[in-house]
Formats: C-alpha cells, sequence, structure tokens
C-alpha cells in the first residue's frame, strides 16, 4: 500500500473476537504484552517508508496494552532511526468490572484518533475501537468534523465497514470469483469527501476488482438490521447509494446518520472450559450401521461428559475411484469443565477400538491432550462511564467526551433517481462465470418483475446462487447472511421469495432459531441474522463453521424453483483470467480525503 500510491493515512485492523481470547492468554503469560506482535514485524520495514510519503499509521494493534505497543513502536522508531511521534487511545478496558473475565473491552469510536491526529501524531496505535472507527476518526481530523456532523460521519463509517476487512471489498471471499482474476487482489482504499461521501477503490495495476458487487457484499457482512450502530454515529445503511465512478471505482453516497446510541457494546471473553474431538473415516458400504456402532461403542465412556457432539459427513461417493472420495468423516467434538474427562484418556479410549470395531477403522489424527477453549459474549456499558481517552504524543490525557444523549431518529430522505439503469454496472452474466453482480446502483426501483400478479411464470429448478450472491459472518454466537441480486426483477422475486420461512427451509440447521430478515432496497438486498446458531462464538468451536463463513455459500447451493426469465442465458464458459496490468500510478483527484 505504501509503495502502490499515493495515500493520506494508512489503517490496520488487527482484533477480533478470536484475538481478543488469544491476546488476553498472552497478557496471563506476561502482563507485558497483549498486543499484536506482527504489526512490529510488518513496521520495522514499513516506518520508514511512511515517514518519507508523510503517511500517517493508524492501527487498533494495541488490543489489550495500547501503551505497551505505543513503547514498543518508539522503541522500534528509534533502533531504525526514523523520527516519528507516536500517540495512544486508551479506556476501552473493561475487565475490572466483569467477575471472571478473560477479557472486557468497550467498542470505542474514532474521536480518541481523531485527537491524537490533531496533535500532531504520526502513529496512532488503540485498543478496542470499533473496524470502522479506524477510517471515521482520520477523517474527521482530515476535514475538522465535528461530532454533530452525522451524515458526514456516517458517511465516513460506511467507507471503513467496506475497508474493514481488506480484499474482501476487491474480489476476495467473492460469491463471483470466477468472473475476476481474484489470485492476488489488491487492498481496497477509500477516497473520502468533505461531504462524507467516498470512492471505493484500489491502487493501478493491483489484482482484483472492485464493483457494486464486491462493494454491496462487504456491506452486507457482519451487520444486522438497516442501522448499523455505532459509538460515534447511528449510520443507515438503508440510505446507501452506490454508482459507477469508472474502472474499479464505486462513489458511495446518500449516507444518512442519526446520533449514537448512549451505551457502547463491550465485548467480553471467558474460558469456557475445555475440548476435544476425534474424526472417525469409514470407508466404502455402510457407512450409517459404521457410525451407529462407533457412537454405541462410546457411549458408556461419554457418560460423564458434559457436552457431547457427533456428526457424520457424507463426504463418499458410491463407486468411487480413490479411497478418500469412498470415504465419510465421523467427527467426535467433547466439551467439558475438566481436562480429565476430554483429555487424552478419553481420546486414547476411541483409538483403542481400532481392532474391534467396524471395518476399516481409523482416524485423521493421533489422540491429544484437551485444549483450553473460549466463549464470547456481549454487554453493554454506558458511555458515560467508559473512560475513553487519548494520550497524545507529549504524554497528556486528554479524555473524550461521550456524545450526547439520543434524540428521535428522523426518518430516511426520499432520493432521486441518478443517472444509472439498474443493472447497468455489469455485462449481462453467464450461469457460473458470471458479471460483477451486485448492488443497485442510484435510482433504485422500475417497473415490477415480468409476469408478476395472477400471470404464470415458467420456473425451473436450479440454485438460488444462479441469480443471486451472498455473504455471511459471526457476531458472537449469531450468525448474518446478506443475500443481493444485480437486476431489479431478480430484487422483486427476492424480495418475495425468501421469506424467513423460506430462509428456514433451505437451512435447516436454522429451524427452532429466531431469524429476522431485514430489507435494504437501496442494494437490493436482505440481511438475515440468525441466533445462537454458533452457540459461545468463535473460540468455543461449536460448529464446523465456527464464524459462519460459508453459510451463505451453502443458501447459494439450495435449490428452489426460480423464474426462467430471470435466469442469465448460459454462455461459454469465460476465457481463464490473466494476471492484472495497469498503469503506472496517478495522484488522487482534488478535493479527495484519507
Amino acid at each position: 500500500m505504501l509503495t502502490g500510491g499515493p495515500l493520506d493515512v494508512l489503517t490496520g485492523d488487527y482484533l477480533a473476537e478470536l484475538t481478543m481470547l488469544i491476546l488476553g492468554r498472552d497478557r496471563l503469560k506476561n502482563p507485558d504484552l497483549g498486543y499484536a506482535k506482527t504489526f512490529l514485524r510488518q513496521l520495522e520495514e514499513g516506518l520508514g517508508l511512511a515517514h518519507e510519503r508523510g503517511v500517517r499509521l493508524v492501527t487498533n494493534a494495541g488490543g489489550l496494552n495500547p501503551a505497551g505497543l505505543a513503547d514498543a513502536v518508539r522503541a522500534l522508531a528509534a533502533k531504525v532511526g526514523v523520527p516519528v511521534s507516536v500517540a495512544h487511545v486508551e479506556g476501552d478496558d473493561l475487565t475490572a468490572r466483569e467477575n471472571g473475565a478473560l477479557t472486557a473491552n468497550a467498542y470505542l469510536g474514532g474521536a480518541g484518533i481523531t485527537a491524537c491526529l490533531r496533535a500532531g501524531a504520526d502513529v496512532v496505535v488503540t485498543g478496542r475501537v470499533t473496524d470502522a472507527a479506524l477510517v471515521s476518526g482520520p477523517a474527521a481530523w482530515w476535514f475538522d468534523w465535528a461530532p454533530e456532523d452525522h451524515d458526514r460521519l456516517a458517511g465516513a463509517v460506511v467507507a471503513g465497514h467496506v475497508l474493514e476487512c481488506g480484499t474482501q471489498a476487491t474480489g476476495g471471499n467473492y460469491s463471483f470469483f470466477t468472473a475476476h482474476d481474484v489470485r492476488r487482489p489488491g487492498f481496497p482504499l477509500a477516497e473520502i469527501s468533505s461531504d462524507g461521501s467516498a470512492v471505493i477503490t484500489k491502487h493501478p495495476g493491483t489484482g482484483g476488482v472492485v464493483s457494486a458487487g464486491t462493494v454491496t457484499a462487504q456491506l452486507l457482512y457482519e451487520t444486522q438490521g438497516v442501522r448499523y450502530l455505532g459509538p460515534d454515529v447511528t449510520a443507515r445503511l438503508d440510505t446507501v447509494r452506490l454508482g459507477d465512478d469508472g474502472a474499479d471505482r464505486v462513489r458511495i453516497s446518500g449516507v444518512r446518520g442519526e446520533q449514537p446510541p448512549p451505551t457502547l457494546k463491550v465485548g467480553v471473553t471467558r474460558i469456557g472450559g475445555w475440548r476435544n474431538e476425534v474424526v472417525f473415516v469409514l470407508t466404502g458400504l455402510d457407512i450409517e450401521a459404521k457410525a451407529d456402532l462407533v457412537r454405541s461403542q462410546l457411549a458408556e465412556t461419554l457418560e460423564d461428559v458434559a457436552d457431547v457432539a457427533w456428526t457424520l459427513a457424507r463426504t463418499d461417493h458410491a463407486d468411487a475411484d480413490t479411497e478418500e472420495t469412498a470415504s465419510a468423516l465421523l467427527r467426535l467434538v467433547v466439551r467439558d469443565p475438566s481436562p480429565d474427562r476430554v483429555g487424552r484418556a478419553l481420546t486414547s479410549a476411541a483409538v483403542e477400538l481400532a481392532l474391534g470395531s467396524y471395518p476399516g477403522f481409523h482416524v485423521t489424527t493421533p489422540p491429544g491432550p484437551a485444549q483450553p477453549y473460549g466463549v464470547f459474549a456481549s454487554t453493554f456499558a454506558p458511555a458515560t462511564e467508559v473512560p475513553h481517552t487519548a494520550v497524545l504524543p507529549d504524554g497528556t490525557h486528554l479524555p473524550i467526551p461521550a456524545p450526547p444523549l439520543p434524540a428521535l431518529p428522523r426518518k430516511p430522505a426520499a432520493f432521486p433517481a441518478g443517472s444509472l439503469e439498474p443493472g447497468a454496472l455489469s455485462a449481462p452474466p453467464a450461469f457460473e462465470a458470471r458479471g460483477s453482480g451486485g448492488g443497485a446502483p442510484e435510482g433504485v426501483g422500475g417497473a415490477a418483475p415480468a409476469g408478476s400478479g395472477a400471470e404464470p411464470r415458467e420456473t425451473v429448478r436450479a440454485p438460488l446462487g444462479a441469480l443471486a450472491g451472498a455473504r455471511s459472518g459471526d457476531k458472537g454466537g449469531d450468525a448474518n447472511v446478506g443475500v443481493w441480486t444485480e437486476s431489479a426483477p431478480a430484487w422483486h422475486w427476492l424480495r418475495d421469495t425468501l421469506t424467513v420461512d423460506r430462509f428456514q427451509a433451505l437451512l435447516p440447521e436454522t429451524r427452532g432459531l429466531a431469524v429476522q430478515r431485514h430489507e435494504l432496497p437501496n442494494l437490493r438486498a436482505l440481511n438475515f441474522t440468525v441466533t445462537g446458531i454458533l452457540g459461545d462464538g468463535v473460540a468455543s468451536g461449536h460448529r464446523f463453521d465456527p464464524q459462519a463463513k460459508a453459510l451463505g455459500e451453502w443458501l447459494r447451493a439450495r435449490h428452489l424453483d426460480i423464474p426462467v426469465d430471470l435466469l442469465p442465458p448460459a454462455q461459454d464458459p469465460a476465457p481463464a483470467p490473466q494476471p492484472a496490468q495497469g498503469p503506472a500510478p496517478v495522484p488522487a483527484p482534488e478535493g479527495t480525503g484519507p
């Protein structure tokens, strides 16, 4: 990012729910740790470049110990001979208030970052802030926004949300990846304007793609509802408009903001107990009977274990021409407060069945000791009770006041139709090698789909992914699945068809759980939140896909009756993508910010 083109601010997001647990365990071993050590290794190479080019660095790599990382950055700067001023943000650590917690950290906003940059910091280190604050904080500094500039701040928060997962905005983890060369996607950047609008793009000559589809996918990622709550502002996702601004350039505009809530989210991690697992390989015939035999043979051994989960994955194929494709996997996962009940004695007992169980008995790995697992939960704290503090380069501790209490939310404005027609952002897609797909440009709406009302439509049984993209992710024990279409007719059909009941029918593992559906017409998208599907969060190892990263792709693979007139025509396979070749870097347009 430093060598590929011009930048004003380079951000780095190092924290996730699982990361906080890992850093908490590091801090138990050494109180001087608790920050992302990988940041220092990267900084050793990049600090000089950033200084030469006048690029400010803002990162949440401070984790549980931002002051410690700030000191380490100063020591590194002295070692490599680069004169930089360093500041940090603290006050998020509320562990002492949560009895028995390993970590408890409030999600701070960007105001502390803004204060550090205003004081002349070249490097700003934070602990737990919202991911988007790494962008909205510098934008507020660059344009001197006030806390009451809600629309501008909301625009920067949306841009920050698009950037926070790096190459997920440039073709990584993208439903329609076969249409683009995504072997080495470049990192995204945001050209933010003084009104809070932004253009999402990437450095010239880098791989991947920035399209309405890739931006839409990231906008839907790990969000819940149309109001994106944050400590500085509440961004209205139902007001986001996307527009084509040229090759690999998507403009985000129209974002409206409301006052933030009076409370801050607090992420709490705890050591939940001990876990272990054994994966049995079942080959050939009688797969179900073989699985039943193993379960019955271990039933007595598992009687006193607190939590036992068996999963049979039928990866086997009939008349397979390789042994691996003739095999299924039977996974045993055990969890208990005591390491003795799920330790090596239990896994050894499973492996000792080898000579007296099903034919072809073997396991994927040898028996191992129990491992601790963590659980994640979120709670809330009044913003006025969290000591958000900017520690400036000269050592001054500057308290950051909480925003005033919110008033009643205002209604979103009605936006006029834009210059782009629905579907104008990409060519007609093929079934597998589709075009960029994705969110609606300005002027969403249009006529009702062909065949609406009582008129019958010809349908064909096909996967939902033939028509729609999806992206999913985790929020503690909950998961979200965002689904979007490219055209207005497809959106009308999706909106009417993919109800909560249909969603749960397509994904039977969500039955019995609370599922909420939210409509985002400007993006031609639906967003589903599934409560409790991930148990105690990623660190507990509750599911095969513990962060729900593939839940959306499972949904896309499910078949239902789709109107034939909505499906793209069959096309010849697209040629293999070639490595990206682009022009030399060019300066950023005038009037843009970080």
